[in-house]
């Protein structure tokens, strides 16, 4: 494994595929395409990007311009820990979150992750020591809705528990936003304010990453220090460049109308490492109609994978392992990188921006309006059909059956089309709707794709909307047992997860895309009725 600590590797196994792609790498390398990255030229993606370009690109020399955090973060932990606050409880969502889960996991640290508007979920990270808690607030433009409301929800019971809350209130965020000028107002513990020159996919070795990583105790001197070990490589305008392999490898891929990118983790060492890449490739590259589209799988052997099909690449994240097209290896810090350079490089290949995100705001802003609006509930729709302990909407059925028929029907019946399961729901109560996800795999031969609500909205929503327009969406929301109110807002933390549900399914509906809503009124009942029905589906 000692390769592995220096550097990163990309293994083209098919050979028809190494073929396919020495054109596109080819050039990539007589562009400087690589070189060009490195040095942070903003012309690399055409005119129309280059003004986004110009102040995205930091993310390149972070393995150096991150290095001051260090001691920052070490300091800081000390000073917690000698004051018996060693649980670190993080509230973010998409970049602010996704890579500080998967660096605290690969490592074997505990970090709470809080990217969920969940009231159940919520209350679980509240009933936590809070003697020995810091929350850490982490948002790069400092107005996201969700983190907004955890920071009200921990900051009065903090204070209704005796605790000085702005004591227990550590905030990473960018320069200037809202959130660095009430953090000054209210005197919290910490600000730490990150570069504002690196997008929040990009983030992973930004203090987005380091700080609520770090704090939990994970290494992440180390982690840089694995960037900037691949870091020559991914700079350097050659074949053996595996950022230039990979980027051409997917780009082929996508040129025979193969965009569907299946991960499986064949022994990498690395905890949940195609959650983050979801994110970072869905978003870069899944708008005007094109794009990438991840599809992290359980296992090599999972349904998705072993039988991937013509329009999907099966990747190894670790040894090449059949029938992966594709293997990746190197320690987590050198994979963050090389993936962000593929990604980048990839962009380039497919003519998009990979730096903008055109069809997020979208949602954000639905959700708002029904927020504005006297209830949340349903706005008033009445479901189509109810059916034990689920209510169904988007589809005219007379029962679940029917409704799953005529959704697997149509969505087998269209070309290239995928599956996506999209769960407004505790991540961790209600697990075992994950296996939704292999399920509807094997029983449709369709890529299909999870995602935790409103988790993915900051992830794949962006694809969604943006990218190839053949995806079938099944969303799943479900009563709460219990609801926490989010202080001096007007509305409750379930009150919040319906609208983000409802507004994303009323965008995606005018983007033409087809949505069947599935409400359990009893999560435990319903979860179980659906994965039954599916079970019997022919």
């Amino acid at each position: 494994m000692a390769a592995e600590e220096t550097g990163a590797g990309v293994t083209i196994v098919d050979p028809a595929l190494e073929q396919q792609a020495k054109p596109l790498a080819d050039s990539l390398i007589a562009d400087k395409a690589a070189s060009r990255l490195a040095a942070q030229d903003p012309t690399l993606w055409g005119t129309e990007a280059e003004a986004e370009a110009a102040i995205r690109l930091s993310w390149t020399t972070l393995h150096k311009s991150s290095r001051p955090l260090i001691g920052e973060i070490e300091a800081l932990r000390t000073e917690l820990r000698s004051e018996g606050v060693d649980r670190v409880v993080l509230a973010g969502m998409g970049g602010s979150s996704l890579a500080p889960e998967v660096i605290t996991g690969t490592e074997g640290v505990a970090l709470t992750v809080l990217d969920t508007t969940d009231p159940g979920q919520v209350a679980d990270a509240l009933a936590g020591d809070l003697e020995r808690t810091v929350l850490v607030v982490s948002s790069k433009s400092g107005g996201t809705v969700e983190t907004d409301s955890h920071r009200r929800i921990f900051a009065k019971a903090f204070s209704d528990n005796g605790i000085d809350a702005k004591r227990r209130i550590v905030v990473v965020t960018d320069p200037g936003s809202p959130l660095a000028e009430l953090s000054e107002q209210e005197g919290y513990r910490k600000v730490f304010l990150a570069d504002p020159h690196v997008g929040g996919r990009y983030s992973a070795l930004t203090a987005f990453g380091l700080v609520p990583a770090g704090l939990a105790g994970a290494d992440v001197a180390r982690l840089l220090d694995q960037a900037a070990g691949v870091a020559d490589q991914l700079a350097a305008d050659s074949e053996a460049n595996p950022a230039v392999r990979l980027a051409a490898a997917l780009g082929a891929r996508h040129a025979q109308n193969a965009e569907k990118v299946v991960f499986a983790d064949t022994g990498s060492g690395i905890k949940g490492f195609g959650d983050w890449a979801e994110q970072l490739i869905a978003e870069s590259t899944g708008k005007q109609g094109t794009g990438l589209l991840p599809v992290v799988v359980e296992s090599p052997e999972a349904a998705g994978f072993a039988d991937a099909g013509a329009d999907a690449t099966p990747v190894a994240v670790g040894h090449a392992a059949a029938p992966a097209q594709l293997s990746v290896t190197g320690p987590l810090g050198a994979q963050f990188l090389l993936w962000e350079f593929a990604t980048a490089l990839a962009g380039r290949l497919l003519g998009i921006n990979p730096f903008d995100q055109p069809d997020v705001e979208a949602a954000k802003k639905a959700a708002r309006a029904l927020l504005d609006q006297p209830s949340t509930s349903d706005s008033g729709a009445k479901p189509s059909f109810t059916d034990g302990a689920i209510e169904g909407y988007g589809l005219d059925a007379a029962d679940l059956r029917e409704a799953l028929k005529s959704f697997v029907d149509s969505a087998t019946g269209a070309p290239s089309a995928y599956l996506a399961v999209q769960a407004y729901l505790d991540r961790l109560d209600d697990a075992s709707a994950a296996v939704l996800r292999p399920q509807l795999a094997k029983k449709t031969g369709l890529q299909t794709t999870f995602g935790w609500g409103p988790r993915f909205l900051h992830s794949t929503g962006q694809y969604h909307k943006g990218g190839h327009p053949n995806g079938f969406f099944l969303q799943l929301t479900g009563a709460a047992e219990q609801d926490l109110d989010v202080p001096d807002r007007p509305y409750t933390l379930a009150g919040l997860q319906l609208a983000q549900a409802l507004g994303d399914g009323q965008v995606l509906a005018e983007h033409g895309r087809p949505v069947l809503r599935l409400h359990f009124t009893d999560r435990a009942a319903g979860l179980a009725q659906l994965v039954a029905a599916l079970e019997d589906l022919a």
